[in-house]
């Protein structure tokens, strides 16, 4: 069974940064896709970032390009989320994911169709 467990969460003032961790364990070669969503309170949750494994292609939702970068570990065991310049609105529940890619009718990677899910970090940017 995978296992996706994150840390790095924090509280932190805008413009800050933040890199959070996810550590993966289990027969995670079955899927071809990690990225992050994220939840605010009362909103639901959303893809943040997500990366191919195997062509390193990448997807960033339009709220973070330029500010985030996802990237996998040496082992592709572990993928990491650089948050920079911070927000008040990146508020919220960071979650580490696995499953299939996703690709929109022009064949643009579009992120992941989550299998598997971590328990979640907690990020707060204060104005």
């Amino acid at each position: 069974q995978v296992q996706l467990v994150e840390s790095g969460g924090d509280s932190v003032q805008a413009g800050g940064s933040l890199r959070l961790s996810c550590a993966a364990s289990g027969p995670i070669a079955g899927s071809n896709c990690m990225g992050w969503f994220r939840q605010a309170p009362g909103k639901e949750r959303e893809g943040v970032a997500a990366i191919a494994i195997g062509d390193s292609g990448t997807y960033y939702a339009a709220a973070v390009k330029g500010r985030f970068t996802i990237s996998q570990g040496g082992a592709k065991n572990t993928l990491y989320l650089q948050m920079n310049s911070l927000k008040p609105e990146d508020t919220g529940m960071y979650y580490c994911a696995a499953g299939a890619r996703r690709y929109g009718p022009d064949l643009v990677f579009r992120g992941c169709a989550p299998e598997y899910w971590g328990q979640g970090a907690q990020v707060t940017v204060s104005s």
